[in-house]
C-alpha cells in the first residue's frame, strides 16, 4: 500500500490539531523525507486507537519493528512509539500515542502483532506502562519483585 493511501486511512483515526483562525483542524499525519528522518510517515493517534493503527499497518503488510517509550516528564505524559517497516516497499512508518504519567494505560496490540508481546512487556518493565488486555504482562527483564521502573526520568538509582 503506497504511503499516500496510508495517509488517507490514518487521517480517519489520527489526533487532530486544533483549528486556528488561519488554519483548519488537521490530523497529525506527516509525510517525511526518509533520507532525513529514517521513516516515511509520522502518525499520532489517541491511545485508544493504537489497535486500529496496528490493523491498518497489518493490512498494508508492514511488520512491527519495535515499541518504545518516551518519558515527557515536564508534560506529565509518556509517549509510546510503534515502528513499522515494509521491506518490499522500502518504507517505514512511526505511530505515536501519549498517555498520562499518572495512569499510563493503552490497549495491547499483541493480538494483531504477536511479536508485540515482548516489546510491551519491556515497556511495562522500564516505564510502568500498562497494556490492557495483554496476555502475560509480567516482568521480562527486571526481577519478578521489582517495584520500580528504571527508565522513568524521576527514577533515583
Amino acid at each position: 500500500m503506497p504511503i499516500n493511501m496510508l495517509k488517507t486511512k490514518f487521517a480517519e483515526i489520527a489526533v487532530c490539531v486544533a483549528a486556528t483562525p488561519d488554519t483548519p483542524s488537521a490530523p497529525l499525519v506527516t509525510e517525511t523525507a526518509h533520507a532525513a528522518k529514517g521513516y516515511d510517515l509520522d502518525v499520532t493517534v489517541p491511545a485508544d486507537r493504537v489497535t486500529g493503527a496496528a490493523r491498518i499497518m497489518d493490512e498494508a503488510a508492514f511488520m512491527l519493528e519495535a515499541i518504545t517509550g518516551v518519558d515527557w516528564m515536564a508534560e506529565q505524559q509518556f509517549e509510546i512509539v510503534y515502528d513499522y517497516t515494509a521491506v518490499a516497499l522500502g518504507a517505514r512508518v512511526v505511530v505515536r500515542a501519549r498517555v498520562p504519567r499518572a495512569t499510563p494505560e493503552l490497549p495491547t496490540i499483541s493480538r494483531i502483532y504477536p511479536g508485540a508481546n515482548w516489546h510491551e512487556r519491556e515497556a511495562h518493565d522500564f516505564f510502568g506502562i500498562v497494556f490492557t488486555g495483554h496476555p502475560e504482562l509480567i516482568p521480562l527483564l527486571l526481577p519478578e519483585d521489582a517495584d520500580f521502573h528504571p527508565l522513568r526520568k524521576d527514577f533515583g538509582a
